[in-house]
């Protein structure tokens, strides 16, 4: 399955009918917040496959899901067969919407618990930010949540993907981070994965 995870800035030519078309390649797109929901539409739209997405930290109009997309902040789900988890926001830093401290966002995976138990695999981990000390910065607003160490240590998803973190890759493998047998992935802009 070839997963689009988006995050942060629009990325023009993956909408654009005469840009770079990546239709037939796609299986499912990811989102790892703060894109404007006639962004996530209109990729929805274009690639016509399910879209999951999560809230970034400057996501402030997002009261209702885009049309035919699917926020899963604090829910499993799945698609062909492979598990899906979801938690929106950044680390605390001025109050604003989609800002939690690290106790707050602990609570939040502590919730799951039983539905991690039962699902015994769990595939993919959507954030908005990173792990703490994994592409993370050293301002209030981008430190990553040292909970999402635990949830690794705990479940080993086999990828776990964020946004938050802006910066350019010369190399794709650049926005890859290996935390035991888990790869964390920045996808700043867009980055095409193959699970």
């Amino acid at each position: 399955m070839d997963v689009l995870s988006i995050s942060d800035v629009i990325v023009e030519n993956l909408v654009e009918s005469q840009g770079r078309n990546l239709q037939q390649n796609i299986d499912l797109i990811v989102a790892c917040g703060d894109l404007p929901p006639e962004y996530l539409c209109e990729l929805r739209n274009k690639y016509d496959v399910p879209l999951f997405y999560v809230l970034g930290n400057h996501d402030i109009r997002h009261d209702t899901a885009p049309a035919g997309c699917i926020n899963i902040t604090g829910r499993i789900m799945h698609h062909e067969g492979i598990s899906f988890l979801g938690f929106s926001g950044s680390r605390w830093y001025n109050g604003n919407q989609n800002q939690y401290r690290e106790h707050e966002m602990r609570s939040q995976i502590r919730r799951l618990w039983f539905q991690l138990w039962r699902l015994k695999r769990l595939d993919v981990v959507i954030t908005h930010s990173p792990p703490r000390r994994i592409h993370d910065a050293e301002d209030r607003c981008h430190r990553g949540f040292n909970c999402y160490h635990t949830l690794i240590n705990r479940h080993s998803p086999r990828f776990f993907i964020h946004g938050h973190i802006h910066r350019e890759f010369e190399k794709e493998s650049d926005r890859i981070s290996m935390v035991r047998q888990t790869a964390v992935i920045n996808s700043y802009g867009h980055h095409i994965i193959q699970i």
